[in-house]
């Protein structure tokens, strides 16, 4: 499976050869744009309509502090309670910033869907295509399992909403089977074309900075009690039977970090954002920055609103109960319902980005069958096999909650993990590469190197912590199984690299010259 690793020169996209009839016409009226996506080997074959704000949008929606903040909270009441969930999130934010910093400065000298896998490709001194195949092989697992986190959140707190209303309870089929109907909206919705996804997400930004206004408003002025600020802001709960209160004030940082995932999605979304140069870096700085000061206001307002924390934590859903407690059963629902909302809003938004990852990584040859998930469909122009691949592993990854109770957080976990590393071995890369790394139009100047160890340091540090036991005793039912999924994905890439791989994944391929991208991109209109 030999690939063709001749890059077309910058500012030859759109030229052929002397006196090509149409090459200087092709030339004229490409947009900047597909002529960056040109010299970087590839045709425009997604749907170049997502504007700036529409790019920030799917990172903000895929980060969603009403999903995250929500699924997670039950955890972070056991694993240092009303301290950690304050004061964790600003810690970890800021130390997101730093990561997604790095990945905007590179982002924006290689805006492409591959993303985290090129930018790996381009900038490594040596051996190029193992780097880029592993970057490729963690941000798959971080898409794959980021998705079942947010969907299965998802299906936890409709299912709540359902025993609410109509008594159906929340016992582990009845969440896994709301689980797979919720990823097939998903793809569905999905399979319509970006168009669709692109209004749906822009109004997610809205419906979450309303929500979050309406949740904390109303547990701030309707409950006839709230906690005292020394509660919210000190009092530390160690509920997972371990004995170190520095280790469980470390694992309840999971909450937060597991909502600051996803943000990648403006880089995966660059081939079809205008302006995706500054556009995609600027997204994913955005996104951070708005989830990072709405999420804290949300998560201390539900702090100071719980009534009874023994019983609100053994919930089912801790938040649905803790909304029941403070302002009644009907007001409840309500408020469940604006957080279910969010969290559709943003397992749409997930599976778009890990499509789109899916598509790219494929058209570079390196996922078993990649010929069937590079297909585009010529009428939406959306890949649509790589969407329903994403689906289906999300539902894997979701089912060992049939039998183990911490499941949920092995995913969480697992998305944490593999994200990050993929995250970050760019900017790791880029550290490497010194003053080679010829920057794009956005980038961090002076403050680039520091940035970049720090991001670095910190991705390895909980790249460990989120593979520990999360609560004692160690049984089956308790195991950790984030350690058996990251290992086995990497001894996957690393048996499927040594044996075959190697011998034919030269990183990212072109597709051709310019009159050959040219014709693939008017194939595909031709089609449509």
């Amino acid at each position: 499976m030999p690939a063709d690793e001749t890059a077309i020169p910058p500012g030859t996209a759109g030229t052929g050869p002397a006196g090509a009839p149409g090459a200087a016409v092709a030339a004229a009226t490409i947009s900047a744009d597909e002529s960056r996506l040109h010299e970087m080997g590839y045709a425009q074959e997604l749907r170049r309509h997502m504007s700036g704000f529409s790019n920030f949008a799917v990172s903000f929606t895929i980060i969603s502090i009403l999903s995250g903040c929500l699924t997670l909270y039950g955890t972070g009441m056991k694993t240092g309670g009303p301290a950690l969930i304050t004061w964790g999130w600003p810690f970890v934010g800021v130390m997101t910033l730093l990561v997604g910093l790095s990945m905007a400065e590179v982002c924006s000298s290689y805006p492409t869907a591959g993303g985290l896998y090129y930018w790996s490709a381009k900038l490594a001194k040596r051996n190029a295509p193992a780097w880029s195949w592993y970057t490729g092989w963690f941000n798959f697992l971080g898409q794959v399992a980021v998705t079942a986190g947010i969907d299965f959140g998802a299906a936890f707190f409709l299912n709540a909403l359902l025993d609410l209303q109509w008594g159906f309870d929340t016992r582990p089929w009845h969440t896994i089977v709301l689980f797979a109907a919720i990823l097939v909206l998903h793809a569905l919705l999905n399979q319509f074309g970006v168009g669709i996804v692109a209004k749906l997400n822009d109004i997610s930004v809205w419906w979450h900075i309303v929500g979050v206004l309406l949740i904390v408003g109303v547990l701030a002025f309707v409950p006839s009690h709230h906690q005292s600020a020394s509660y919210v802001f000190g009092h530390f709960v160690n509920d997972t039977g371990w004995g170190s209160t520095f280790y469980v004030a470390l694992l309840g940082l999971l909450l937060a970090q597991y909502t600051f995932t996803g943000y990648d999605a403006s880089a995966h979304m660059t081939e079809e954002t205008r302006d995706a140069s500054t556009a995609g870096p600027r997204g994913i700085i955005t996104s951070i920055l708005v989830s990072l000061a709405a999420g804290w206001v949300l998560l201390i307002g539900i702090t100071f609103a719980i009534q009874h924390y023994n019983g609100e934590l053994g919930a089912a859903v801790p938040p649905a109960q803790i909304f029941v407690d403070a302002i009644g059963n009907t007001g409840g629902k309500l408020l469940l319902v604006v957080a279910i909302g969010a969290q559709l809003f943003c397992g749409m938004a997930s599976v778009t980005a890990n499509s789109r990852m899916i598509y790219a990584f494929s058209r570079d040859g390196a996922l078993p069958g990649s010929a069937h998930w590079h297909k585009i469909n010529p009428r939406t122009r959306t890949p649509t096999n790589a969407i329903w691949l994403a689906a289906a592993g999300a539902l894997i990854l979701g089912l060992p909650y049939l039998w183990n109770s911490t499941a949920y957080v092995a995913v969480t976990s697992i998305a944490v993990i593999g994200l990050y590393v993929a995250y970050v071995l760019p900017t790791l890369l880029r550290l490497l590469r010194g003053v080679d790394f010829v920057p794009g139009p956005w980038h961090l100047g002076r403050w680039s190197r520091p940035i970049g160890i720090i991001a670095v340091a910190w991705v390895a540090f909980i790249s460990i912590l989120f593979m520990l036991p999360t609560a004692a005793p160690v049984t089956v039912s308790t195991f950790n199984y984030t350690v058996v999924a990251v290992v086995a994905v990497l001894g996957f890439a690393t048996i499927y690299w040594f044996v075959s791989a190697r011998r034919w994944f030269k990183g990212p391929k072109v597709q051709g010259s310019a009159e050959e991208l040219a014709a693939i991109e008017h194939e595909l209109e031709s089609l449509a």
